[in-house]
């Protein structure tokens, strides 16, 4: 386990020799962090969580229960999973074929929300602060500050960094200005720009 002193481990739980775990992180009851895992600093780890071997996860990550991080998924900074989020790794798995060369990366980006219960397929890329309904199943790639919702997940609208609708189209031009609140946003076509009047 890794020497530093600075995060709580749960005695029910278990962290690898060889996992790195950041300061001030928190390993809650009956979890499991396996070698060679990356966890950053500030991060929470609710019950019942595994992360494997080439997991990674961001600084100030909120990981809630039930919620495996499989080898193959990188989670940016600030990244919130509600409980029973599941990822996966391997598109086509089978129990008799051994596939663990052919897993995908998923990337999930910084600020990020996924509601309880998403089940996030195996290569897909999430942007920025996109907010994931709960229930939802995401197939496909993510833009920055996208509203997905359902099953499959389709974009139904735009959030701003705190997590608040914008009301804005899905395409076009326009933007809408928070003013101190948040800064402004910019849709070019399919795209989201966040401009800030404040110190991120």
């Amino acid at each position: 386990m890794n020497k530093e002193p600075n995060f709580f481990v749960h005695e029910s739980s278990v962290v690898d020799d060889g996992a790195l775990v950041g300061e001030g992180s928190k390993v809650w009851h009956f979890s499991h962090v396996s070698v060679g895992a990356r966890i950053g600093k500030s991060v929470i780890l609710g019950q019942n969580c595994f992360v494997g071997s080439r997991a990674v996860i961001g600084d100030r990550c909120k990981i809630q229960n039930n919620v495996s991080v499989y080898s193959g998924v990188v989670l940016a900074e600030d990244v919130f999973c509600g409980p029973s989020v599941v990822f996966t790794n391997v598109i086509n798995p089978r129990a008799f074929i051994e596939r663990k060369d052919e897993f995908r990366v998923t990337n999930v980006g910084r600020g990020t929300t996924i509601g309880a219960n998403a089940t996030i397929i195996c290569g897909v890329d999430i942007g920025q602060y996109a907010l994931i309904g709960a229930g939802s199943v995401v197939s496909r790639n993510v833009p920055d500050f996208a509203l997905v919702l359902g099953v499959p997940s389709r974009q139904v609208g735009w959030v701003d960094k705190h997590g608040n609708r914008l009301n804005l189209p899905l395409t076009g031009n326009a933007s809408v200005d928070h003013g101190n609140f948040g800064g402004s946003y910019k849709l070019v076509g399919d795209r989201l720009i966040h401009s800030s009047h404040e110190a991120d």
